[in-house]
């Protein structure tokens, strides 16, 4: 496992992060405390040190469960959690990105996770009620307290990202180091809008559901189907989804390997910003998961994969592209960018 920085901090982070969403039995398709443990240590021994949880998942077991195997060695991981999410649905301020919420909140992870600080605290969805100026300056209380260190958001417009890091910068804030979002050959989005900003402003980029829920991990693809208790039902995928993820399956038959280490490998080669949140529900899942590092997708394998998914950025990405050419003239085809 090799590190990087988190976004324009000095905070060193592992190539692959850890997901916790499915540390708890509440809800089904979860992991028991013991599963869990092994799951962590495997993931620790290969060197990955950033631990990805939020305050409602399990219903708040994933953090409980993590404060207990964490005990004694809690310093060694970066610790990370979200809120937005509702504590108590009877109650409309025990939602929302505003001070109110993120200071109970945050509160009530600490408690959990028994620890006094969060290495990473997100902002788990745009919260269109709360003015990004309440947002960013309650952090930025919080990360002066020394409850947080550094700052994320997930889930959110790419201009509300950008208008928040240019508030921080003018007033002196706390920026989002990193941006959490939605990635795969099956939900290639992010690369029309949030991916370009995220490099542009140098944060780093957690990219969950690598495997697009499962369904290129080859689960639905191989034969006598996915195993009992698979969360995604099968006759909620399309034949499109299903289409990408046979392809899938042939690269990964031709280079020796798994599904789903491809389907990650290629979140990989597609920005050096992209760390994949890799969640699994058994200790086999997750080493099977952690081997995708070694890989390097052929470029050959690249192009495959992409055209498979018949994904285009759409306007205005496409329309500058097209037109460049004749809009800055032949003599533009030799200038070399910053990128």
């Amino acid at each position: 496992m090799r590190y990087r920085l988190l976004g324009q901090t000095g905070l060193r982070i592992s190539e692959l992060f850890l997901g916790a969403m499915t540390f708890g039995e509440q809800g089904g398709a979860g992991a028991p405390i013991e599963e869990c443990r092994g799951i962590l240590d495997a993931y620790a021994d290969a060197g990955g040190n950033v631990i990805d949880t939020a305050i409602n998942y399990r219903g708040g077991a994933s953090e409980e469960i993590l404060g207990e195997l964490l005990d004694g060695r809690r310093d060694r991981f970066v610790l990370a959690s979200k809120y937005t999410v509702s504590r108590d649905g009877s109650d409309p301020n025990a939602a929302g990105n505003h001070r109110k919420n993120m200071t109970r909140s945050l509160e009530t992870s600490l408690r959990r996770l028994r620890t006094d600080y969060l290495d990473i605290y997100w902002v788990h969805l745009w919260d269109r009620h709360t003015p990004i100026e309440e947002t960013m300056r309650a952090l930025d209380d919080a990360v002066r307290a020394g409850k947080i260190l550094y700052i994320g958001i997930s889930d959110t417009p790419a201009w509300v990202v950008s208008r928040a890091n240019t508030l921080a910068e003018w007033r002196g804030w706390t920026p989002f180091a990193g941006l959490q979002v939605p990635y795969s050959l099956l939900n290639r989005d992010i690369e029309r809008e949030l991916l370009p900003m995220a490099e542009a402003q140098g944060m780093s980029v957690a990219a969950w559901s690598p495997l697009g829920g499962g369904v290129l991990s080859g689960k639905f693809t191989r034969p006598g189907g996915p195993e009992a208790g698979t969360r995604i039902a099968g006759d909620s995928i399309t034949a499109h989804d299903l289409a990408v993820a046979r392809v899938v399956d042939e690269v990964a038959g031709e280079l020796g390997v798994s599904s789903s280490q491809v389907a990650i490998a290629w979140t990989r080669a597609r920005s050096r910003a992209v760390h994949p949140i890799i969640g699994a529900r058994t200790v086999e899942q997750i080493k099977d998961n952690l081997a995708a590092i070694e890989i390097v997708l052929p470029g050959e394998a690249i192009s495959r994969l992409e055209e498979a998914t018949g994904f285009t950025r759409g306007f205005p990405a496409d329309f500058i592209s097209q037109t460049s050419g004749w809009v800055f003239g032949e003599a533009s085809q030799r200038v070399d960018g910053r990128s």
